[in-house]
């Protein structure tokens, strides 16, 4: 007879689910009953009544003890499962987020420090409270070389820049079109797309942070074109006060537009008709390393915070 697991109508205790476990390991219902301290009517009780629960014979009797049928080896590997999710409910449930303590090692990229991380660590703050968190700001290759060593748990950062795919995992967690920054009367600002050949004589600002500028400098390239670079800078607001005041364009991703520069100039933002691959925003982690408590919750916060605050394109 075929084996009917977790039917509608089937009341499968855990305790029953227990002792076929014990009598399966212990190959005899005495063996079950030196482990489980129980009498050996209790559990021969149980595991008849598991027997015509499931509708299958799980166990041959013999002389010597109880061996598992095809049936009863079926449902031992579906008895272990449902233990184990049972006592990961159980830990889930006894550990609160305000009484985890730990230490977590982040690392990230000056971008990242300036425009994402203040908020995901006031989240996670917030949500783990006695976590001691230590923040490492650095060049994006410098902080691959602190993950693959193991100094950093996880790191916030470009996560499409990375070079060392191998040794890293990567989760993207915002995707960030490039967008041509320019002054609010400038002559394109009809346009609701511009192409890099319309502003090829334009002076542009380069932002030197994240390797924002390679990037850059490669669509440029591809499009057989060189930027005229009036200016270079590692601030994005005086990217914005310089664009807001006419003195050059700019290529940025989105996520860092703001339509006010601080001393309150308005500029604009415009697609770019050239096909410019996504700046993917997110977390990076040393491939097969066992995480700890503190940077798997991290990486939990960071997907619920990501989803809650991502910018929509412009």
């Amino acid at each position: 007879m075929g084996l009917a697991i977790l039917t509608t109508s089937m009341t499968l205790s855990l305790r029953s689910v227990r002792y076929f476990i014990a009598v399966a390991e212990a190959e005899s219902i005495t063996g079950a009953t030196q482990s489980l301290n129980i009498s050996q009517s209790v559990i021969t009780d149980a595991i008849k009544g598991l027997e015509t629960e499931l509708g299958a014979q799980l166990f041959v009797r013999h002389t010597r003890g109880m061996v598992l049928t095809h049936a009863g080896h079926q449902f031992l590997r579906h008895a272990q499962q449902i233990l184990a999710a049972v006592r990961n409910a159980q830990q889930a449930m006894s550990s609160r987020p305000d009484t985890v303590s730990g230490h977590l090692n982040i690392g990230v990229t000056t971008m990242m420090t300036g425009y994402f991380l203040p908020y995901l660590l006031d989240h996670y703050r917030r949500v783990f409270p006695k976590v001691q968190v230590s923040v490492i700001e650095d060049q994006r290759d410098y902080i691959e070389h602190l993950l693959v060593n193991g100094e950093l748990d996880v790191a916030v950062l470009i996560v499409s820049n990375i070079e060392n795919t191998q040794a890293l995992e990567t989760e993207s967690l915002i995707s960030a079109a490039w967008r041509l920054w320019l002054p609010a009367n400038h002559a394109l600002r009809g346009l609701g797309s511009i192409s890099l050949k319309e502003i090829a004589n334009e002076a542009m600002i380069m932002l030197k942070v994240d390797e924002l500028e390679d990037n850059t400098r490669a669509y440029w390239h591809a499009a057989g074109l060189r930027p005229n670079v009036a200016m270079r800078t590692a601030s994005v607001e005086a990217v914005r006060s310089l664009v807001a005041t006419g003195a050059g364009l700019s290529i940025l991703p989105d996520v860092l537009y703001r339509p006010w520069s601080l001393d309150g100039d308005r500029l604009e933002a415009r697609h770019i008709m050239e096909e410019m691959p996504k700046v993917d925003i997110g977390l990076a982690w040393r491939r097969g390393l066992t995480q700890s408590e503190m940077a798997r919750n991290f990486l939990v916060v960071a997907r619920e915070h990501s989803r809650g605050h991502s910018k929509p394109s412009i």
